[in-house]
């Protein structure tokens, strides 16, 4: 009997002594760092930081930083460099790796061969809003009015941007080919500074993430013409998707996910998915992403590697139908 206790407690210490070994399973003396590849404050940043406070538990400490820049590609390249550890690994989106790829002439990385997927985030609706002084001033009340106004007024118009290759840059351009319409993009440093041109007066529109919009939308201060999802928003239930609203086919949304660099362990892997998987479903981000409009997406790291695949299909499209470029 005592043979036996003893072969079962070596027999479990060693399984558990392989656990740790794995490179990456164990980060007690050193944290995992999530790197934001956009500035602090935006929806991406503060969706990582409460990710982060969920996956502590079973992940230990992690720490968020932010490496903002070239529309993202800056934090995105630096994690592509990284050790595929498990210690280093970023909350990358729709512009990092579906739309940058086809929109900047030199990329310093490739989106599926110098990352290893963990796993879909969530998605978010963007909102087309303007001011309700420039509806006074211009008579717009909504999209067919905005396209008849445009038509008539070739390039009159601009609306701004968080910056090239965001969804809202994305959403502009989609728009214009689709419509046949013309308008000027301003993009700007960040969503923030592009939704206060807007409010101050600056510029005309803006394709705002439905988080960020939907408090000024609240008070008033913007008006939703439409969402550029296929469904509508819970939070705007009487506002069209852009289809609806006139515009076939329109459909976009900003996503976020999980990336590690390329040739991870397959064991650091599925360590890293399940954690982030759990706090992604967990009740407390469940009622934050309630709040912030979007939908949580978890899912298996096959299922992210072929959903960024079809969507860089998808903006291939886009872009070359904008003849948008950034060199």
């Amino acid at each position: 009997m005592k043979i036996s206790m003893t072969r079962r407690t070596v027999c479990t210490s060693i399984a558990a002594a392989a656990l740790i070994s794995v490179p990456g399973i164990s980060w007690a003396d050193d944290p995992i760092r999530i790197i934001v590849p956009y500035s602090a404050g935006g929806p991406l940043d503060v969706t990582a930081r409460a990710i982060a406070e969920e996956a502590r538990k079973d992940l230990g400490n992690i720490i968020v930083e932010n490496k903002p820049g070239a529309g993202g590609n800056i934090g995105v390249e630096y994690v592509s460099n990284q050790k595929p550890d498990g210690k280093t690994i970023v909350m990358g989106a729709l512009a990092t790796h579906a739309v940058n790829p086809n929109l900047f002439s030199k990329l310093p990385y490739d989106p599926i061969k110098d990352f290893t997927p963990l796993t879909l985030v969530a998605q978010t609706p963007n909102v087309l809003v303007i001011t309700p002084e420039f509806s006074k001033k211009t008579g717009i009340k909504d999209v067919k009015s905005l396209i008849e106004y445009l038509k008539k007024n070739p390039d009159k118009l601009n609306y701004s941007s968080g910056g090239n290759g965001s969804a809202g840059h994305m959403s502009g351009e989609l728009l214009k080919t689709a419509a046949g319409v013309q308008m000027m993009h301003i993009p700007f440093k960040g969503a923030a500074a592009a939704r206060m041109s807007v409010l101050s007066g600056e510029c005309d529109l803006i394709f705002d993430n439905l988080a960020s919009a939907l408090a000024n939308i609240q008070d008033g201060k913007l008006i939703p013409l439409a969402v550029t999802t296929t469904f509508r928003a819970p939070e705007l239930p009487n506002t069209p998707t852009m289809e609806e609203a006139g515009v076939p086919g329109f459909d976009i949304s900003t996503w976020y996910a999980f990336f590690a660099p390329a040739k991870m362990d397959k064991n650091v892997q599925d360590k890293l998915n399940a954690a982030l998987v759990k706090a992604i479903n967990s009740p407390a981000m469940a009622e934050r992403f309630k709040k912030m409009g979007a939908v949580p997406k978890a899912g298996t790291p096959d299922e992210l590697n072929a959903f960024v695949k079809s969507e860089l299909a998808k903006y291939k499209k886009i872009v070359a139908a904008s003849g948008a470029k950034v060199d």
